[in-house]
């Protein structure tokens, strides 16, 4: 029994997990998704058009189940750790999500780790359910294949933080800037991507969500397999004092491209006007195959050579405050999409990120408003005070006992 409001540890998680490892059928799916909470399964229960959200019936056909409203985010961000240390075994990362070529040999315990398409916070709510509605036929398929074979399972559905934060009644009297610092700390789910020369850390990468669409249908989700699986090649990056390279390299990374090559160029120079040397993220290769290179220039991402770098969102829309502008044809075949991106691609002092500059400006909208509606009112008030000085009394006045009082008009 869950208690409302009762947010289950990283220890209640394992034990409650227990039954998976002592069963006999130790078959295990982890779908695994950026972004979800138990109100979404009611918020996005009706359907829009062909769009029919959580539609399988795995937890009505299932002869055991057991729902968790709230799990702390540190407890998913290890449970597939937990997963791999509880058990040998045979670990299969489904990254094309082509469940037709899954093959499963039910003689070993098999752990699927399925990482699902990601719901992206910047999207409008109908695309956030078209994501979701994906997902959903995702494990319908990966649920059939498995059942059609005749392999029982288990499957985990969960994420890596929650979707909706609701507000918390004992830290509503505190300062927001301290919320904000305590989110901060928790969204980082995994360690940063280290490329290292010898014992010294050159280049450190993170991001919670590394995503590429190609030709605007074939999704790329690359967030696994570079910070969870680390299933990337960093070999050929390169590290100097001025120039920097982040190259990452991925197998088969879905149907129909056989190899893929991300390149972050980066340089540092020094500029007499700041008197100091600042970084900059010059530009980003993705090269398929060997062969078709789409090149992009980055806008907006600079920071002086002893920070790094911070950015919510990057990517190529044009609503991004860091944006990867196409140079080429090809590159305009390609959108990017990363989340909470950071980067530094030098000074790194005990292999951790220095101090970040985001690419959020001091001076907001909000603020440019404030400070204009004030600059008006004040103006008002101004105006206001002048004419009211202007005014003047009279100096003299009429005695009803004696003559009129005679006014010229020149007074």
């Amino acid at each position: 029994a869950v208690h409302e409001g009762q947010v289950v540890s990283a220890q209640e998680l394992t034990v409650l997990l227990q039954p998976l490892f002592t069963q006999n059928s130790r078959n295990l799916v982890l779908f695994l998704q950026d972004r979800l909470s138990v109100d979404d399964f009611t918020y996005f229960s009706e359907s829009y058009g062909n769009k029919k959200p959580f539609q399988n019936e795995i937890l009505q056909s299932s002869p055991s189940s057991l729902v968790l409203p709230a799990v702390d985010c540190k407890a998913t961000r290890s449970l597939l750790s937990v997963l791999q240390e509880s058990g040998d075994w045979k670990l299969t990362n489904v990254t094309n999500l082509n469940v037709s070529q899954l093959e499963v040999n039910a003689s070993n315990p098999n752990l699927l780790v399925v990482q699902l398409q990601p719901l992206a916070s910047d999207l409008r709510e109908i695309s956030t359910l078209e994501a979701i509605a994906e997902n959903d036929k995702i494990i319908g398929r990966v649920t059939m294949d498995l059942q059609e074979q005749g392999i029982p399972f288990s499957v985990i559905y969960t994420a890596m933080r929650p979707s909706r934060i609701s507000r918390r009644t004992d830290v509503v009297s505190e300062l927001r800037r301290q919320l904000m610092a305590t989110e901060e700390e928790d969204s980082l789910s995994y360690p940063p991507l280290n490329v290292t020369t010898g014992n010294n850390s050159c280049i450190l990468f993170y991001a919670s969500n590394f995503s590429l669409k190609a030709s605007s249908s074939v999704l790329i989700d690359l967030t696994n397999a570079t910070f969870l699986a680390e299933n990337v090649d960093v070999s050929t990056s390169e590290c100097s004092d001025s120039n920097t390279t982040l190259s990452l390299k991925y197998t088969k990374p879905v149907n129909g491209i056989n190899s893929l090559e991300i390149r972050f160029l980066m340089t540092s120079k020094f500029y007499e006007v700041s008197a100091r040397k600042w970084f900059t993220l010059v530009s980003v290769e993705i090269v398929q195959d060997g062969v078709k290179s789409a090149q992009f220039d980055v806008s907006g991402i600079s920071a002086p050579a002893e920070y790094s770098f911070h950015c919510q969102l990057v990517g190529t829309s044009n609503r991004y405050p860091a944006r990867l502008v196409p140079s080429n044809d090809e590159a305009k075949n390609w959108d990017v999409f990363i989340s909470e991106l950071q980067i530094q691609g030098f000074n790194i002092i005990n292999n951790q990120f220095s101090y970040a500059s985001d690419c959020t400006g001091f001076f907001t909208s909000g603020i440019w408003m404030g400070l204009v509606t004030s600059i008006i009112l004040l103006w008002i008030l101004t105006y206001g005070i002048h004419m009211i000085m202007q005014l003047t009394t009279n100096n003299r006045f009429d005695d009803p006992k004696g003559p009129a009082l005679s006014v010229p008009q020149t007074e």
